[in-house]
């Protein structure tokens, strides 16, 4: 007697299906499976929509990460803070979120996606409009809620990838994970530039906290109408299709989770024996100490550069010139998308003839960027232009690994993990990362300028020697990622296997 054929709503296994494959046992007697009244491209368009509503989240999430540098000074002067305490907007900022991740991804492994990434979004849009009302006096109120924020972004951004990689296989993952994170360098220019033209058009920076809480609105209401309420997560079964072409058992049933649960502790223990996840995420750590100080004080360093060299004057207004906010915004949504685009491409071709690809593009990568960002520092005093295309470079180069390293973590990492090793990542790259190099930078500022007279001068000063630090960050980095070369094929073997 010949089985029943099984017709999942999957776009994993719908589409072959329909191109008249077959698969399991049916294919083993030869048997055709009847036809399905879906559309063809149901699925495809389907799948579609739904990247696209995450995109959108997406930008709106780093559009609200980058508010607060986008008019770091009038913030500064607002409520008269010294570089450390200004720092600490970001710091807590980063905390908060690394804080949560852990837990949105324990929720994410075990329940539904969907309703998580709804909240999330109502919640940090919710703090961001809130703290657009915050007076001079209520400064600690000001840095709790850039910490309500972070919570809310948790969530997203530690979910969404996996939706993504439970919709897609391997060959087409890369490319979609580059246009989610395109969305990184995008959102984030959008941050600085939205936040510097929304303080000019007004003449109050408080109303660059008012925008993106109607985006987000927007996103909430596409996640509920766009967003199917399950979606199928990757079982070893469907990783053994993505690699054979061909499912063992043909009782695998949609929306139930196959794979053996495991503890928390024990989905820690197994990662942190992964090597090639550990010295990946030590280089991704890396790369946001870098990102997240460049993020912070970059618009008032360059601001500072033209102050020394006489081209702008001091600002002394409520309202202070933000064009450095706006270029540096540009710069980096242009050398975001450029430097995605080409990381993904790079690791498409390489990949063909070095199994180590991905990892060697990140440390290349990361060695330039660092040489990059000395040479914009060393210069800053007297070529402002040449400070703005070497941090242009400095940025393409860092761009180059967002959608490569996420990649990385996806293929040595078992599926049923997934969620768990992103909030993983994300809590140690925040913990030794962005969460303390706003900071960080803000006291060694601080510091040098407490040793001297104070002046223009020495304020510049104190910022570029501060910055020296993130080029050899990005050394150790470029380190890291050379190290995950040698790890990567045996733990992509290994993921494979479960």
């Amino acid at each position: 007697m010949q089985p029943p054929c099984e017709h999942e709503d999957t776009n994993l296994l719908l589409q072959p299906l329909l191109e008249g494959q077959s698969y399991g046992a049916a294919a083993a007697d030869g048997t055709q499976c009847p036809s399905v009244a879906v559309p063809r491209n149901s699925p495809a368009k389907r799948d579609c929509l739904v990247v696209a509503v995450l995109c959108f989240g997406n930008l709106i999430n780093f559009i609200d990460w980058f508010i607060v540098p986008g008019i770091l000074l009038d913030i500064q002067q607002y409520f008269e803070l010294s570089d450390g305490k200004t720092g600490l907007l970001q710091t807590v900022f980063t905390l908060c979120y690394m804080l949560a991740a852990p837990i949105f991804g324990y929720l994410g492994d075990r329940y539904n996606r969907k309703i998580i990434l709804g909240a999330g979004i109502f919640f940090w849009s919710g703090a961001t409009l809130g703290s657009s009302f915050i007076t001079q006096s209520h400064y600690r109120i000001f840095v709790l809620s850039r910490g309500l924020v972070g919570i809310g972004s948790a969530s997203y951004s530690t979910i969404a990838p996996t939706i993504i990689a439970d919709l897609f296989e391997e060959g087409k993952r890369t490319t979609v994970l580059s246009i989610f994170y395109i969305f990184i360098p995008v959102g984030s220019g959008c941050g600085y530039m939205l936040a510097a033209g929304m303080a000019k058009s007004t003449g109050d920076w408080h109303w660059a906290f008012r925008v993106t809480p109607c985006m987000g609105g927007l996103a909430l209401l596409l996640l509920i109408l766009l967003v199917p309420h399950r979606i199928q997560r990757k079982t070893a079964a469907h990783r053994a299709l993505s690699i054979s072409g061909m499912i063992g058992g043909a009782d695998e049933k949609p929306d139930v989770y196959r794979p053996t649960r495991t503890s928390w502790c024990q989905d820690v223990g197994s990662l942190v024996k992964n090597c090639s996840f550990v010295c990946s995420s030590l280089g991704l750590t890396a790369m946001a100490f870098v990102t997240g100080a460049l993020g912070m004080w970059m618009p008032l360093f360059l601001y500072r550069a033209q102050v020394v060299q006489g081209l702008v004057p001091p600002c002394l207004q409520d309202s202070c010139n933000s064009s450095n906010s706006l270029i540096f915004g540009g710069i980096t949504i242009g050398t975001g998308i450029l430097g995605i685009i080409a990381g993904a491409e790079a690791a498409r071709r390489l990949r063909k003839i070095n199994n180590k690809a991905d990892p060697l593009i990140c440390a290349t990568s990361m060695f330039l960027s660092a040489l990059c960002l000395y040479i914009a520092l060393m210069v800053a005093q007297t070529n402002i232009l040449s400070t703005f295309i070497f941090i242009a470079f400095g940025e393409l180069f860092l761009s180059v690994n967002w959608a490569v390293v996420t990649d990385i973590l996806l293929y040595v990492v078992a599926p049923r993990r997934q969620s768990t090793a992103i909030a993983l990542q994300i809590l140690v790259s925040h913990l030794l990362g962005d969460a303390g190099s706003p900071y960080l930078i803000g006291a060694i500022s601080n510091a040098i300028q407490a040793r001297n007279v104070p002046s223009l001068q020495w304020s510049f000063r104190s910022m570029q020697y501060s910055f020296v630090t993130c080029a050899f960050v990005g050394v150790f980095g470029g380190g890291f990622f050379l190290l995950t070369s040698f790890y990567v094929e045996e733990d992509r073997k290994e993921a494979q296997r479960l």
